[in-house]
C-alpha cells in the first residue's frame, strides 16, 4: 500500500548519504555484534507477533519501506507495498492487534533467518546496515518462502540502537505476490 506524499512527514532518510561526516565503518567486532543482536531481536519480535516490542524499536522520525517493481523506485511517484512513516507504523500495529485482519486468522507461523549482515557506513549517531533475510511463512493457504535484501539506518539513542529506516526489497517484488499480511 502506498501512502500519498503529503502524508509522509519528511522522508529525509531516503536521500543519499552525502557530506564530509560520512565515514566507512572499519572492522569493529563489538559494533558488528551489537548490530547483529539488534537485527536478530527485531526478527524474533516479528516472528512471534510481538507488535508492541517491534514498534518500540523505531525512532520517532522512522520510515518503513517495501518497494514494488524493483529496488530503486521513487516511492513518491511509484507504487510501494509499504511506505509508512512513524504514525502509519503505529496504525499498522493497531490494525494487526484488532484480531480483525482475516488474512492473519489464525496468524501465520513465521521463522526468519538474517544473514550477510554488513556495516556500511556511519554519519553522526546513524549507522547504515545491509542484511539478507529469508522468511518461512506457513498458514492456511500453505507454505511460502520470502527472500529479501534489507537496508537499515540504525540510530543510537540513549545508548541503545533504534531503527530510523528500514527498506525491505523482496527479491520477487516484480511479480504478483501473496498478500503481505505480516511484518516483513
Amino acid at each position: 500500500m502506498s501512502i500519498p506524499a503529503q502524508d509522509i512527514a519528511g522522508p529525509e532518510i531516503l536521500k543519499e548519504w552525502t557530506g564530509a561526516d560520512k565515514t566507512a565503518i572499519r572492522a569493529d567486532p563489538a559494533l558488528h555484534f551489537e548490530v547483529s543482536q539488534f537485527l536478530y531481536r527485531e526478527a524474533r519480535l516479528q516472528d512471534t507477533h510481538d507488535y508492541d516490542g517491534w514498534e518500540a524499536l523505531w525512532t520517532d522520525d522512522a520510515l518503513y519501506w517495501a518497494p514494488a517493481n524493483g529496488a530503486d523506485i521513487d516511492p513518491e511517484r511509484q507504487m510501494s507495498m509499504i511506505y509508512d512513516n512513524r504514525s502509519r507504523i503505529g496504525l499498522r500495529i493497531r490494525q494487526l492487534k484488532t484480531g480483525r485482519r482475516h488474512s492473519q486468522t489464525p496468524p501465520s507461523q513465521l521463522a526468519r533467518t538474517i544473514s550477510n549482515i554488513e556495516l556500511l557506513e556511519s554519519a553522526g549517531s546513524d549507522i547504515r546496515v545491509a542484511a539478507n533475510a529469508m522468511i518461512f511463512e506457513t498458514n492456511l493457504r500453505g507454505d511460502t518462502v520470502w527472500g529479501a535484501r534489507n537496508e537499515y539506518t540504525l540510530r543510537r539513542i540513549d545508548g541503545a540502537l533504534r531503527m530510523a529506516f528500514k527498506k525491505v526489497v523482496l527479491v520477487n517484488n516484480n511479480k504478483a505476490i501473496w498478500t503481505l499480511s505480516f511484518l516483513v
